[in-house]
């Protein structure tokens, strides 16, 4: 489709087994600017992988022949992620986004050897002159879901699948269950940890599992739409993760999260090009359109489509905030007096569970 993409080739030797997957066509007489991309999941797992090189279609689209893009998709996080990156810069790619919090600290180590490379890692925290981070609000996003099972469960059980317990999952969960008290202070929250970020077998078996002890809604946040089709299986409605899931579930996805890195990555790479960008921090949510979602599932009644447009309208104008007191952990202990909102360094390290989210958080 791009004419200036690469279809496949070798990125690693055979001892890794992990292919660099390219777009590539004629080269004109002036080189293109080479972007990398770094993925955790396939481009194929229709959550955050595939919304991730969504984006980086968005520069192909953009830019043309001014830019030749490269993914590496399914690589472990760990030394295999260190060896893709350091070899995507050390082959003329001069801006490298590295897609998955496990990508911090090789993407920080790859970035101090190669100090003309500019990096991005979403999900981080690090940062250096060569360095950004970035990554969406997905909390927003979580409240509105959170409101609209308070509304809609029968058994005032809902199950979350979980895929690591690091703040931005913990956060996740909170600032749903936190929505969802707020009209349904008897619903609680089961949670499952399956420890991977895209595995559609234990994602389906996390998801069989919990409706198995009762849940009426399924959540996530792991990246194939797996629980969602256990979920019209069942009988029992859920949420898409990351993109519209609705194809694959039509009878059960609620709403969804859709990450949207369009403007993002289009942006970063104008100013990479053009000698502007900087090393900087970005966490953007629903004003900035990061965040956003597809339309409500036919079974969604208007009254709670109602109350979920103005969880995202009070989000945008500024009069709400998911974390927002008085707001108590699991064990009854006040995190945030009435009227105080939890500020954001609390939020990036979150590590305990709210007031109606059941079972114990892993260390």
């Amino acid at each position: 489709m791009y004419s200036k993409t690469v279809l496949a080739k070798k990125l690693l030797a055979a001892a890794t087994g992990l292919l660099l997957t390219t777009f590539s066509g004629i080269i004109s007489a002036d080189d293109p600017f080479k972007i990398g991309f770094v993925y955790v999941g396939p481009v194929g797992d229709h959550g955050w992988t595939y919304r991730h090189d969504i984006g980086r279609q968005a520069i192909e689209a953009e830019f043309g022949d001014k830019v030749e893009t490269t993914f590496v998709e399914s690589v472990p996080e760990g030394a295999d992620a260190e060896r893709v990156i350091r070899k995507l810069a050390s082959s003329g790619h001069g801006l490298i986004f590295t897609t998955s919090f496990g990508y911090m600290n090789p993407t920080v180590k790859v970035a101090k050897a190669f100090p003309d490379v500019k990096f991005e890692h979403a999900t981080g925290y690090k940062r250096s002159d060569n360095v950004s981070t970035y990554s969406g609000r997905f909390y927003e996003g979580r409240a509105v879901l959170g409101t609209i099972a308070g509304m809609m469960t029968k058994t005032n059980t809902i199950g979350y699948i979980a895929s690591f317990p690091i703040p931005e999952v913990v956060r996740g969960i909170n600032a749903f269950t936190i929505a969802m008290r707020k009209v349904n202070p008897d619903a609680t929250v089961k949670v499952v940890w399956v420890n991977s970020w895209y595995d559609p077998g234990k994602e389906a078996d996390a998801a069989k599992a919990l409706i198995d002890q009762g849940v009426d809604i399924v959540t996530q946040h792991t990246d194939s739409p797996a629980p969602l089709q256990v979920a019209q299986e069942r009988g029992v409605m859920g949420f898409g993760q990351a993109s519209d899931m609705s194809a694959f579930a039509p009878d059960a996805q609620l709403t969804s999260i859709v990450d949207n890195w369009d403007a993002y990555y289009v942006e970063r790479t104008r100013s990479a090009m053009d000698g502007s960008w900087t090393s900087e921090d970005t966490w953007a949510g629903i004003e900035n359109g990061m965040v956003d979602f597809p339309e409500y599932g036919a079974m969604v009644p208007d009254d709670v489509k109602a109350a979920a447009d103005v969880i995202k309208e009070g989000i945008v104008d500024g009069s709400l905030h998911p974390f927002q007191g008085p707001i108590m952990d699991q064990n009854g202990k006040v995190v945030a007096e009435e009227g105080v909102t939890i500020d954001d360094g609390t939020l990036l390290g979150m590590d305990f569970y709210v007031e109606g989210v059941q079972g114990t958080l892993p260390k």
